[in-house]
């Protein structure tokens, strides 16, 4: 575990980037089919019915199963889209199997924009975001870019009907013992690694 205090949040940021990088593809692999064990099967997962995902990246630890089971499932899946370059907004669109997708600027793939399949992250269930790093007390290090922060911007003026459910997915070797919190940043509701729930 990560002694957060001592660096900065870009230091910490290169330094668990380059962890969950270095990881070989059998333990990516491996770390995948053990987060689906650990979320497919809790009612927070069966429970939802318009589901939020991410495609991995750099790295990141893979929900592509968890997609796969939702959508067996009848649930509504959706992948978050950027609008175009230089705003720094994003959108989530509905995913169904087969669906071409495109890069987008970061080379991160995503569905076609198309705003009719578009739904607000409000009246999402489920919201299953990737990190950098996290940390026992809902603590989330992201890419630094701030797309999912100034999405869930909302939620720090609502005081009831907090939706929807946020946990982060993430290796074990990104946990840290504590981030320190910007006041932009939304805490999260858990985090789910291949080892276990925070």
């Amino acid at each position: 575990m990560y002694d957060s205090t001592s660096l900065s949040r870009p230091q910490l940021r290169r330094q668990l980037r380059a962890a969950r990088r270095a990881l070989p593809a059998a333990a990516q692999r491996k770390a995948a089919q053990n987060l689906y064990r650990q979320l497919a099967h809790q009612p927070v997962f069966h429970r939802a019915r318009h589901i939020a995902l991410y495609l991995p990246n750099d790295g990141e630890i893979d929900p592509r199963l968890l997609l796969r089971a939702a959508q067996k499932r009848g649930k509504a899946t959706y992948l978050p889209v950027l609008s175009p370059w230089p705003r720094t907004r994003m959108v989530f669109q509905r995913i169904r199997p087969g669906e071409k997708l495109i890069k987008n600027r970061f080379g991160i793939s995503e569905p076609r924009r198309n705003p009719a399949h578009q739904r607000n992250i409000w009246a999402l269930d489920l919201v299953l975001l990737p990190l950098v790093g996290f940390d026992r007390f809902g603590g989330r290090l992201g890419m630094g870019g701030g797309f999912y922060d100034r999405s869930l911007a909302y939620r720090s003026r609502r005081t009831q009907w907090i939706k929807p459910t946020l946990l982060g997915l993430a290796h074990e070797c990104q946990q840290v013992e504590r981030l320190n919190m910007a006041s932009w940043d939304v805490p999260l509701n858990g985090t789910v690694t291949d080892k276990g729930w925070y």
